[in-house]
Parts: C-alpha cells; structure tokens; sequence
C-alpha cells in the first residue's frame, strides 16, 4: 500500500474506486452527514471519489482515506482539499470519520497530520477549514491544531465559518 501520510495511530492512502462500501458507512449515515447537505447513496459515493481522483490529478493533493495503522481498518477520510472562495483556490484541512471512531482523538491526529505534511512537505502558505457554525466538534478540532476563526462566507447555499492558520 502507498502511504502518503503516517502518525502513530494513523495510516494514509489514496482513496480508491474499490473504496465506495468504505466510505458509504459514513455517507449513509444521517448523523455523520448532519452538517453536509445531505446523505449520499452510491451513485453519489462514486462521483464524490471521481472528484477526489481528480483532485489527486490536478493539484496533487486531495481526501485520503484513514486506516489504523495496525489493523488497516477503515475509519474515515482526511486530506488536503481544493476549496475556491471569492474565485481563488484555497487549500482546506477536510476531516469525516465513521461515527463509530468518534470521540478517539483521530480527526485531531489526522488534521495535525495533514497541516504539518501541507506546511512542511507542499509548503502551502495558508491552510483553512470551512465548518458549519454548529458543528460544535469540527471547530474543536480546527482549533486544537491551532486554527482561529476568520470570516463567515456562504457556500453549497449555506453559512461556513473559515478557520485558517498560516504556516
């Protein structure tokens, strides 16, 4: 397997076509989508991972699928993602675990994981969160790895916090 990224609890890897039944444990799931516009079924599953292999293609980062390091079971997805915001591309920290792994510290671990790897090794100069202003757990995150809150924008049709934090 070709890892992008390694921490001590936490393996990377490029998401895959063959990820779709991985990652429909937390696109089916009402509660882990709660702040997404809604649930996804596998048609949805599938472009969502086209999009991601695209984004793999065209600016060499993307969502990376998270395994514990030791087993390889599958416990959500991490990375770098493209966001455009007022008509320029910025990178964005994106966290979605199965609700099962919640409450272990993994999306901490691997957002810690990602602002490094996108700090040290691509040398982005500013990396973001874009977090819906009640997901209480989202912005704990963001902020533990040292985020602070910048300005409220609309996307997708709803209001996103910006969490950014500058190398």
């Amino acid at each position: 397997m070709n890892r992008i990224l390694q921490t001590d609890r936490l393996a990377f890897r490029e998401m895959r076509e063959d990820d779709v039944d991985h990652l429909l444990k937390i696109f089916t799931d009402p509660i882990a989508m709660k702040y997404y516009p809604s649930t996804k079924n596998e048609e949805e599953t599938v472009r969502w991972i086209n999009w991601t292999l695209n984004n793999y293609r065209k600016f060499g980062v993307g969502l990376w699928v998270v395994e514990n390091v030791h087993t390889g079971e599958f416990l959500g997805q991490c990375g770098i993602v493209p966001q455009k915001i007022d008509g320029e591309v910025q990178m964005e920290i994106g966290y979605l675990f199965a609700q099962e792994f919640w409450g272990n510290g993994y999306a901490t671990e691997a957002a810690q994981a990602c602002k490094q790897y996108g700090f040290e090794k691509l040398k982005i100069p500013t990396l973001i969160s874009l977090i819906d202003p009640k997901n209480k757990a989202s912005i704990k995150v963001s902020e533990r790895i040292g985020m602070k809150q910048k300005k409220m924008i609309k996307k997708r049709g709803k209001l996103l916090w910006i969490y950014a934090l500058q190398g």
